[in-house]
């Protein structure tokens, strides 16, 4: 191997095996098997990287990232065009990988090669708009200059979770790249094989090699290594990891984003269009089986139009086909593993049990696979059940009543979370008025998630408990800079010029600030 990334030779295919590759090696190698969600059968054999590999893999970077980054920034940027129309065309292939890694339906993995897609071509295009220097106001008019210069972090550290395979290997890499940077990934062990397609297919477009490096591994075994060596670090995942990293990184006075966990809320307004609102909430709650950070899992209905609501919500939740074909045939796929399963029997169980009501699902289905679990929605869900205000991450939600605007608001809010909104209505400056009294970071307007997800020239990210930082949008690359000002003095100064005093250059300074304020020049 030319570089101390992980790549497809870091993996065993089972079966057969007489088709399986090994990475060479003078030691031996610590193995991990992954398994398909929707059949348990051994997917694949992973090689592990140890902490003293992740060092390797930081050095190999470092080394390249200084390459890049005198590369201009449109021969960069050029790359992620090329690798934009590589997964247009190629989808078939990472589609699969998706839905045998995470069990999803194909048409919600489709919804991260749209993603993957767009971020490379909206980052291509607008880089320059974000990174060039930019001339900044001096403190004197004429006689001073300023300029703002933006300059890559080094080798920045991304820790992605299993859920969103593609999208969140990928959508925080491009811009890091585009600014100049190297990237160390540690992608969920379960997901490995979509990251290291994504690596190969980037690198094909033009990405140097070395520059993505790739280290696989449990997160606490070699997280810390990737936190403890990064210049910035890029987390996805559970709030409580989120809390260990941001305070590893404050350790070392590294930047951090984080997006963390969300329980989010889908409101329909008394003059919501049903049949759409309906439709939608679908999509919103059981899209990859619950297993989206910005899913919903409370829905806050106005009691003028409850009833007709859950009508129409209920008999396409009930319509809704499970399966496991690599095809769009289902409409719901599987969890993605037996620990979310259990939070999902768990939540159910205990709801049910402290006097909730399930209108439809609530069943484990083994019959189709494993890991399968009906879509379930509840009533009756009160505060001292675990499904009320903990991340349930399955395809299980709530549904209640409210009397006014200002109350769903109110219960919007009352959440330690803030990732994610809807607000469905026919009037859009009534939606959007509340939607900007909702403590989340996005809030969708007759929409589920979608608007603002691919909506990459916005910034998306989490309020509260959820997070820190933001993807997409000016932020999404430029927190993978550090931003330098270069300040060029022509004449004058704050000290005091030949042959006039101090306390006279005082006072003429301070009637420059005065006309200053008075002109409206600064």
């Amino acid at each position: 191997m030319t570089t101390a990334a992980a790549s497809v030779a870091d993996l065993r295919l089972v079966p057969p095996p007489s088709e399986r590759l090994r990475a060479p090696s003078d030691r031996p190698q610590l193995l991990h098997t992954t398994r398909a969600p929707f059949t348990g059968e051994p997917l694949a054999e992973l090689t592990l990287t140890s902490p003293a590999g992740v060092t390797a893999a930081f050095a190999v970077a470092r080394e390249a990232q200084r390459a890049w980054a005198a590369r201009s920034l449109a021969d960069r940027a050029a790359v992620f065009l090329r690798f934009h129309d590589l997964v247009l065309t190629r989808q078939s292939e990472v589609l699969d990988l998706i839905q045998l890694e995470t069990g999803k339906a194909r048409k919600h993995a489709f919804e991260e090669v749209a993603d993957v897609a767009i971020v490379a071509r909206h980052y291509a295009r607008s880089a320059r708009r974000h990174l060039r220097t930019r001339r900044r106001r001096g403190i004197f008019p004429v006689a001073t200059r300023a300029d703002e210069l933006r300059h890559p972090k080094g080798v920045v550290g991304i820790v992605s979770p299993w859920n969103y395979p593609l999208t969140l290997a990928v959508s925080d890499a491009v811009p890091a790249f585009i600014a100049g940077n190297a990237v160390v990934l540690k992608p969920d062990t379960q997901t490995a094989l979509t990251a290291l397609w994504a690596r190969r297919t980037l690198v094909e477009a033009g990405l140097p090699e070395a520059l993505w490096q790739i280290v696989l591994g449990d997160g606490p075994v070699i997280g810390p290594a990737v936190v403890e060596q990064a210049d910035y670090v890029s987390f996805t995942g559970s709030t409580a990891v989120g809390r260990r990293i941001a305070e590893q990184c404050a350790a070392r006075l590294v930047g951090c984003s984080l997006e963390l966990g969300g329980k989010n809320a889908f409101i329909v307004l008394d003059d919501a269009p049903l049949d759409r609102a309906a439709e939608a909430a679908v999509r919103a709650c059981f899209s990859s089986a619950g297993q989206l950070c910005i899913s919903m899992e409370r829905l806050l209905v106005s009691e003028d139009v409850y009833d007709a609501f859950l009508d129409r919500f209920l008999q396409r939740v009930r319509a809704m086909r499970l399966g496991a074909g690599l095809d769009f045939s289902a409409d719901m796929g599987s969890l993605a593993s037996e620990q979310q399963l259990e939070t999902v029997r768990r939540h159910v169980d205990d709801a049910r049990a402290k006097g909730a009501t399930v209108l439809t699902g609530g069943r484990h289905r083994p019959d189709i696979g494993p890991l399968f679990y009906e879509p379930t929605v509840l009533t009756g869900v009160t505060p001292d059940m675990a499904v009320c205000a903990d991340e349930t991450f399955g395809p299980v939600v709530s549904v209640s009543p409210f009397r006014a605007d200002d109350e769903a608001v109110a219960r919007a809010n009352d959440s330690v979370f803030g990732l994610n909104a809807a607000v469905w209505t026919s009037n859009l400056a009534r939606g959007r008025r509340i939607a900007a009294a909702i403590q989340a970071g996005t809030v969708n307007v007759n929409e589920a998630y979608g608007a603002a997800w691919g909506s990459a020239d916005a910034p998306m990210g989490g309020m509260k408990n959820s997070g820190l930082g933001r993807r997409h949008g000016a932020e999404g690359v430029l927190k993978y800079t550090e931003a330098q000002t270069i300040a060029t003095q022509r004449f004058l100064g704050l000290g005091a010029p030949p042959r006039v005093s101090d306390e006279q250059w005082t006072r003429i300074l301070t009637g420059a600030l005065r006309a200053m304020k008075v002109t409206g020049l600064r």
